[in-house]
């Protein structure tokens, strides 16, 4: 791996165990605040509303910046963010509409990083497949060891010493990520396209999406797959204290079974797409996340119960590896950007319905039932984009992506580069087999 690689490897772990401490400060600091179940689920919806604003025009913002330099400042800019929540925690002044603002623009700031730090993976490994699958296995399972484990309990600790402390701790965190950032390699900024309006470049990423059946598959897996895990995650706490008779603690336990499951799946991923082919290995690890969930609604006891989240958090980890991996593989370097987060941004609009799903399901039906629908959801998705993702469709879009990484002077959004990878000697420009 390069040398610049475990800079941005430590700047993004830093960053999540900070992510981990704010995601679980802000709600308990907002229940400080007040009681009301609106305005606490207000301070939690309001980090993903930029994806569903701005989703697609901030990755056309992306491809139209440095990348290495919108990620530093991005990260430095949500330091001082930080400084202000933590100053009015500090007088006394700290309100329910300041963290939901607060909220609102790190999840603004995730949107930017997120996105320029996809579009610069690719140029800093060369692009080559086996690389980025190796560095997304590691960025996966630490992002998942910080946030999941190590960040919320640390976020807890701290909000017992000052409720201002994890709103430090993060913010402490953005500028040491900041500083590693921007001693990273410069990368080769996108090359300057003919003058178009910032909406109609976004438009084009996204047809590029929709029009790419490869594409089109790897983003819908993950917005189907936030419609049915939100389902199954709106009564999961339900569920396990009445079906399985389990409290608190062993629900925490539930939870940590499910990534535990995650670090394996990142940890195997690169192995299996070697074994089976990335497509195939994309179509398995989808069924078994639908399989396992299946489970999780039969399970006898809380044992059988935690077997099946984690087996769900090893396909989840895994499909998160692979993914991007290949995404990033083959979408050219000018569109990177637009491409990811209008992904991003489908699977985050999908997770609202989601959650809707499965409170309606559990309280017209039972508690169980969501979790038969999400089984039946991620099942039927499976089927459809099997033929979309397959072996055959993954091989034929990496030669169309191997004759050279990035033409010199890019077409202009609406050419027919930007409807489809450059085809290989003799193919017809389409990504199929």
């Amino acid at each position: 791996m390069p040398t610049g690689f475990g800079r941005l490897w430590t700047a993004q772990t830093v960053s999540s165990l900070g992510d981990g401490v704010s995601h679980a400060a802000l709600p308990l600091l907002a229940l400080t605040l007040t009681r009301d179940p609106m305005a606490l689920a207000a301070v939690t919806a309001a980090g993903t509303l930029p994806w569903l604003l701005f989703g697609v025009l901030g990755g056309a913002l992306v491809d139209r910046w440095d990348r290495r330099r919108t990620m530093w400042v991005t990260d430095a800019a949500r330091a001082l963010l930080l400084a202000l929540p933590a100053a009015a925690a500090a007088f006394d002044v700290l309100s329910v509409p300041l963290l939901a603002a607060v909220a609102f623009l790190l999840g603004l700031g995730a949107l930017f990083f997120d996105t320029a730090a996809t579009a610069y993976l690719p140029d800093l490994l060369g692009r080559d497949p086996a690389l980025l699958e190796r560095a997304n296995s590691r960025l996966r399972g630490t992002q998942t060891a910080a946030s999941g484990f190590a960040g919320p309990p640390a976020g807890s600790a701290l909000l017992a010493l000052g409720r201002a402390v994890p709103l430090l701790a993060d913010a402490l965190s953005f500028a040491l990520s900041a500083l590693l950032v921007r001693s990273l390699p410069a990368a080769s900024r996108p090359v300057p396209q003919a003058r178009e309006s910032l909406l109609r470049q976004a438009r084009a990423g996204a047809s590029y999406v929709f029009r790419d059946q490869l594409l089109l598959g790897l983003a819908l897996r993950p917005a189907v797959g936030n419609i049915a895990f939100l389902a199954v995650e709106t009564v999961l706490a339900l569920f396990a204290h009445d079906r399985l008779g389990i409290g608190t603690f062993g629900f925490g336990l539930l939870l940590t079974a499910e990534a535990t499951g995650g670090l394996l799946g990142a940890g195997i991923a690169s192995s299996l797409g070697r074994r089976l082919g990335t497509g195939t290995a994309l179509t398995c690890t989808a069924a078994v996340e639908g399989l396992a969930i299946l489970g999780l609604a039969v399970a006898p006891n809380p044992y059988a119960a935690g077997l099946a989240l984690a087996v769900c958090g090893a396909g989840m980890g895994a499909t998160m590896v692979l993914g991007p991996s290949l995404r990033q593989t083959i979408v050219p370097a000018h569109l990177m950007g637009r491409v990811a987060s209008t992904s991003r941004m489908l699977a985050m609009c999908a997770a609202p319905f989601g959650a809707f799903l499965g409170g309606w399901l559990a309280t017209t039906y039972d508690v169980r039932t969501p979790l038969y629908a999400a089984a039946g959801l991620l099942l039927t998705m499976t089927a459809v984009t099997a033929t979309m993702t397959s072996n055959r469709q993954v091989e034929a879009a990496l030669r169309a992506a191997a004759p050279a990484d990035e033409p010199d002077h890019p077409e202009t959004e609406g050419t027919p580069a930007d409807t489809g990878a450059r085809p290989a000697p003799g193919s017809t420009g389409q990504r199929v087999a």
